[in-house]
């Protein structure tokens, strides 16, 4: 992805809340005034709340562990900050913030004196113009950055950048920018405020960089105020338990839009085509067993899959067996048309780094008990190759395809197709769910 030259019409300015339209004004205002200048349009295409707490960034920073910026960004420093800690407090080492290091690190963090829960690292939320937002412009984007520490109101910016690459003859179609800072109950007040700031007559999303919460009064004014509220699996720490949650949303009418469900399209594609030869075709109502290797971390990627395939062959989720062990393993039995019994493995594979995205597929096979039925299928991906799953052996030839993952799966790149697409997801809302059917019977278990 090439980087968008940015054009700054002003840095961002501290002003009070009241004054927050009013600088806006003032920011269009002076771009008037020059013959040569190029017009800056504002704001008409769409609005979105961005909700970007990165909470363990800060906990981090304040117990001494990270001295980078708060901006969300999970990189190596980051990465590296959390190994430091899970060390240091006798946790298991992954690199990654789950509920345990994360209750661990709040508990540190409630018993350190006020002066030393002050952080001094430079907090870029809201700052930097996001290129796949960019790429969509004129819009306005408004940051809502929960802090640490006592309840000192609320503190806002406003700037206006625009993307050189927008120029349309003379004019620069321009991003605006507003950024709320203040502690969580600051910021669970500024419901009113956040939603009069989203503009009337254009399309509303927000994207909520947490996990959704329908209980959390600014979730559930801004859920109700917007078109789409985008989320990103992949960040979840119990996914099993928050994917529960997006149904129940979704079954209230909440239209979501999940990033990581988009990371999956190169799985579906390959395994539709491999049941697309007319000769395949009649065998794919033979399978009655498939397997899903996933990265240790996050089921997310697995049981959307699932519920996916599931949905597509009418299979009914009957029972949910943990049965644990090196690999995690979860078997999932569904019923199937004219009585099959299905069955379903789900194997949490270690890797050694899982990158910015935790949790994606390594490793799928499909298969039958019926050796005379052509569906033996396995993918894998090109990093890990398919030598576990070629391992399950059988007497059936198999199809075997390496999966090429998306060009770049990052969020910010997902986020900007997803600007594109903001309607209503049946086929995700029908996977999903399947996924919630699925989660159920494990927590009646």
């Amino acid at each position: 992805m090439t980087t968008t030259p940015i054009v700054a019409l002003q840095k961002p300015k501290d002003i009070s809340l009241d004054d927050i339209e009013n600088e806006l004004r003032n920011i269009w205002h002076s771009q008037d005034g020059g013959k040569s200048a190029p017009v800056a349009t504002r704001a008409s295409t769409f609005s979105m709340v961005v909700y970007e707490p990165e909470e363990f960034q800060q906990l981090l920073a304040a117990l001494g562990f990270y001295r980078g910026p708060i901006d969300g960004i999970h990189g190596p420093d980051t990465k590296e900050a959390v190994r430091q800690s899970q060390i240091t407090y006798g946790l298991r080492v992954t690199g990654r913030v789950g509920p345990r290091t994360l209750a661990r690190l709040r508990k540190e963090y409630d018993q350190l004196s006020p002066e030393q829960q002050q952080i001094s690292n430079p907090d870029f939320r809201g700052f930097s113009l996001n290129e796949a937002i960019a790429a969509y412009n004129p819009c306005r984007v408004i940051t809502l950055c929960p802090t640490l520490g006592a309840d000192q109101g609320i503190e806002a910016q406003v700037s206006a950048y625009c993307p050189v690459q927008k120029r349309s003859g003379s004019n620069l179609i321009c991003c605006e920018y507003i950024t709320l800072r203040g502690n969580k109950a600051a910021i669970e007040r500024a419901g009113q405020l956040v939603a009069s700031l989203m503009i009337g007559d254009l399309p509303k999303f927000v994207w909520w960089k947490a996990t959704p919460n329908p209980e959390q009064a600014i979730f559930q004014r801004l859920s109700d105020e917007c078109n789409c509220v985008i989320v990103d699996s992949c960040y979840f720490s119990d996914a099993e338990s928050e994917l529960v949650k997006m149904q129940e949303l979704i079954e209230d009418n909440t239209f979501i839009a999940d990033l990581n469900w988009h990371r999956l399209s190169p799985w579906q594609e390959l395994t539709a085509a491999a049941f697309d030869p007319v000769e395949r075709r009649e065998s794919l109502m033979e399978v009655d067993q498939i397997s899903i290797d996933y990265e240790k971390g996050n089921a997310a990627q697995a049981l959307m899959f699932l519920g996916w395939f599931a949905g597509r062959l009418d299979w009914q989720p009957k029972s949910f067996v943990a049965e644990g062990g090196d690999y995690d393993l979860r078997k999932i039995y569904f019923s199937g048309p004219h009585g099959r019994q299905i069955e379903a493995e789900l194997a949490a594979i270690p890797v050694a780094d899982t990158g910015e995205v935790s949790g994606d597929l390594t490793g799928l096979r499909i298969t039958s008990t019926n050796l005379e039925a052509d569906c033996c299928t396995i993918l894998c991906s090109e990093t890990t190759g398919c030598m576990r799953m070629e391992a399950g052996g059988g007497a059936q030839a198999c199809r075997t395809e390496q999966v090429t993952a998306l060009s770049d799966q990052k969020a910010d790149f997902l986020l900007g197709q997803q600007l594109q697409r903001w309607g209503q997801d049946v086929l995700y809302e029908e996977s999903l769910a399947v996924v919630g059917q699925i989660l159920r019977l494990r927590q009646a278990g």
